[in-house]
């Protein structure tokens, strides 16, 4: 039975925390890291009613996609409505994790699941994310100390490529230097000019383990004073992502786009809007689950016909709509988006977990909107 650090472990390689914008709190809430996981409950919302299900279900661990806390506190006491649901959860042996903005962006992620959930293809990022660009290391060592250099930059996490590791790239040549007063040459005399036989290192590393990988590579050289080249390259796009733009199988009308879009996600009490002509032609559509006002301009200008996304306002929709030839736009209720995730992130947990773990996907709506009018009627003025 794999333990809370087990499960965050896996977590973390699918939505890793360093993806998570700089205001955001995502990662463990409650819980014991040592504690055992055998079942766990997928929620967007951490509230009461969802807390009270995870102890019903015997859940060891409540993940979720909304953070129970965003900003600091100095209380918990169950006197407020999210204190409460961290003594319902801690009372009962529920610990409680957050993937927010993390999985907002990466593949498996929050958009590219509601992508597949209305059936797009050819889906890809809206905007794409960049990661940090590698380390180049060069390095060079006394040819006999040459393989226990490398071994240590790689036990610091230097060498690793996609899915290999203990990468390097060795040439050989001659290295010279004269030992001044002073200095304690491991090979030579001082002031007699020396050559030596040494391998040049060649190595890629994150930037995160920089520091790490030097610190390896001087314990490890045979040299008091090492010569080596610390190259930063530059940053390169990645599979990651603010939202997702993807073709429909068949074109259709916006009127017919909305409905599938409203068969599609979980039903809800709450309104979705449309604006545009309801006979235009749609094919190429963008959307961001959660709140995507920051990617209209970017949908319209990658050639979307229509772009789905929660939470708009009036005047940046309005402005939107005097443009010539502008996508249309479709206001889709947070909650019903985001919970498309869901299923997949469970999918891809149990995948990695296996038999191990009972994974479920809680149904119950928190969308706080509860209730929708049909539009009023037109008046003339």
């Amino acid at each position: 039975m794999p333990t809370l650090r087990d499960v965050v472990r896996v977590l973390d390689e699918l939505y890793d925390p360093r993806w998570a914008d700089d205001w955001d709190a995502v990662g463990t809430v409650v819980g014991d890291p040592d504690a055992d996981v055998s079942r766990i409950l997928l929620a967007v919302d951490p509230v009461q009613a969802v807390a009270d299900e995870a102890v019903a279900r015997g859940a060891d661990l409540l993940l979720t996609h909304h953070p129970l806390y965003l900003k600091g506190v100095t209380s918990v006491a169950a006197t407020t409505p999210k204190g409460r649901v961290v003594h319902t959860l801690g009372s009962h042996g529920v610990a409680l994790h957050t993937c927010h903005t993390n999985a907002d962006s990466p593949p498996l992620g929050v958009s590219e699941s509601m992508a597949l959930a209305l059936g797009l293809t050819d889906v890809r990022p809206l905007e794409v994310d960049t990661d940090p660009g590698l380390d180049a290391w060069v390095v060079h060592v006394p040819r006999p100390d040459a393989d226990a250099v490398a071994a240590a930059m790689h036990e610091a996490g230097a060498g690793s490529i996609g899915d290999y590791d203990s990468a390097v790239f060795r040439s050989d040549g001659t290295g010279s230097f004269r030992p001044l007063a002073g200095a304690n040459p491991a090979i030579g005399e001082v002031g007699a000019l020396e050559h030596v036989e040494e391998t040049r290192l060649e190595l890629v590393a994150p930037a995160a383990v920089r520091e790490s990988v030097r610190s390896a590579l001087l314990q490890a050289h045979p040299y008091e004073e090492v010569s080596y080249l610390l190259l930063p390259t530059a940053a390169r796009p990645s599979e990651r992502g603010s939202g997702r733009i993807g073709v429909l199988a068949q074109p259709t009308t916006l009127g017919e786009f909305v409905e599938h879009v409203h068969r599609t996600l979980p039903a809800h009490g709450s309104a979705t809007r449309v604006a545009g002509d309801l006979d235009r032609t749609v094919r190429t559509v963008a959307l961001c689950g959660g709140s995507g006002d920051f990617l209209l301009p970017t949908a319209d200008a990658a050639g979307a016909d229509v772009y789905v996304t929660s939470d708009l306002k009036h005047h940046p929709v309005s402005e939107h709509l005097e443009r010539p030839d502008a996508c249309a736009v479709v206001d889709v209720p947070h909650w019903a988006a985001e919970w498309t995730w869901l299923p997949v992130a469970a999918s891809a947990l149990q995948d990695r977990l296996g038999d191990t773990v009972d994974v479920h996907v809680s149904t119950l709506v928190t969308d706080p909107w509860s209730h929708a009018l049909a539009p009023a009627p037109r008046r003339t003025p």
